[in-house]
């Protein structure tokens, strides 16, 4: 057997941009619970990244009930020894959805980072439930996260700040609140010092699936991709820190509900190119 070939997890990724709607008629949230196997699932709401969880989870859960959740956990982890707590570990293993709210991804990875909650998540995404998250609990997902730099000026030698993710999805760079707040930049100059990354910028209300190599937008938002793959040209490595990038033939696409894209060969899907690759996908794996 080739241990290098990682088993593709059953489970499904959700990835939103924050801002989402929490009514009763909340298009992204219904979604993420439908996506679970389970008419009444059992959600769990991780409100780690923000300041004030307490305040966080209410809405949450009066969401959730109102879009048909079998049960809503508070999952209360707020330092390191809650996410080593069998207790902890053992809601998440319940879950079959699990929401990750916004806040600041640096404390989500510095609390669960290297924790049985963590591997918990992990496990459960691996053996087929929907892992999703807004914001904070959306950057958090890839192996490498975007934690800082200024959207005004971030296309300077070291002006983008990263750090381990949570490492539910590779090759790719998530950002989140990505039109409102200006973040373009940011994103370019991950593509110029690391071309591999696919850059996701999502905006506000909107949101992707990660499912099978496939990204699906879905919410009434935008999904940017920034693709650096295919730069011709780049001065970053003859710079010093603070100094401006300069980067070209970078590739940008603007996705709304209905659009996908390939991550294999990074190309854009319609609506039936998607039905297709779902079902060449289904072929593949089953």
């Amino acid at each position: 057997m080739d241990m290098s070939v990682k088993p593709r997890p059953r489970g499904k990724l959700v990835a939103i941009g924050g801002a989402e709607d929490k009514s009763a008629k909340a298009a992204i949230l219904g979604r993420v619970l439908k996506l679970s196997n389970s008419e009444t699932p059992v959600v769990g709401v991780i409100t780690t990244a923000s300041s004030i969880p307490d305040e966080v989870y209410p809405a949450y859960e009066e969401a959730f009930d109102a879009l048909g959740a079998g049960e809503v956990l508070d999952v209360r982890i707020r330092e390191r020894r809650d996410a080593d707590d069998p207790k902890m570990v053992e809601m998440i293993r319940r879950c079959d959805v699990l929401f990750i709210s916004g806040g600041d991804q640096m404390r989500l990875t510095s609390i669960f980072g290297a924790s049985k909650s963590l591997e918990a998540i992990r496990s459960i995404y691996h053996e087929g439930a929907v892992i999703a998250g807004t914001s904070a609990g959306a950057a958090c997902q890839s192996t490498t996260m975007v934690y800082g730099g200024s959207a005004i000026d971030s296309l300077r030698k070291g002006a983008v700040k990263m750090s381990a993710g949570f490492g539910l999805i590779e090759g790719v760079i998530i950002d989140t609140h990505f039109l409102e707040r200006g973040r373009f930049s940011r994103l370019m100059e991950v593509g110029a010092t690391n071309p591999e990354y696919l850059g996701i910028g999502l905006g506000e209300d909107a949101a992707v699936l990660f499912e099978g190599g496939i990204i699906k937008a879905f919410g009434p938002g935008h999904v940017i991709l920034v693709d650096s793959s295919r730069i011709t040209s780049c001065n970053v490595f003859d710079l010093s820190d603070g100094e401006a990038v300069s980067v070209h033939n970078v590739v940008m696409h603007a996705l709304v509900e209905g659009d996908g894209y390939n991550l294999a060969d990074r190309q854009v899907l319609s609506a039936k190119q998607l039905g297709a690759e779902s079902l060449e996908l289904k072929d593949a794996y089953t």
